[in-house]
């Protein structure tokens, strides 16, 4: 399960868990595919549970719900992503202070 799709179809889920896996694999700009296998290991791993409903149209519509995991999930993939994010931060931080001096030489 890839940890970045994972948090992005986490949080679109959070926001609004009424979508179809289209609307979600555009807003977080990956394949139909990818978005479903996500999906679908999140509901296995019971990170995130599927409710039937109605829509407008009479169809049978599908809500994702987050579980108490998936939330606690949420945090711990935020955390780890985060944490990340900084150290590429402080190296690419050092990698333009060394640029910077090359051009001064």
């Amino acid at each position: 399960m890839n940890l970045d799709l994972s948090i992005k179809i986490i949080k679109e889920l959070e926001k609004s868990p009424r979508q179809n896996q289209r609307a979600l694999s555009k807003r977080c700009k990956v394949s139909l595919g990818s978005t479903n296998y996500c999906i679908k290991a999140l509901i296995k791993k019971g990170y995130v549970k599927v409710k039937n409903f109605k829509n407008s149209e009479n169809k049978i519509a599908y809500a994702y719900i987050l579980t108490p995991s998936g939330l606690n999930l949420k945090k711990e993939l935020t955390v780890t992503f985060l944490k990340r994010k900084q150290t590429e931060y402080l190296a690419l931080k050092q990698e333009i202070k060394d640029l910077e001096k090359d051009l001064v030489k």
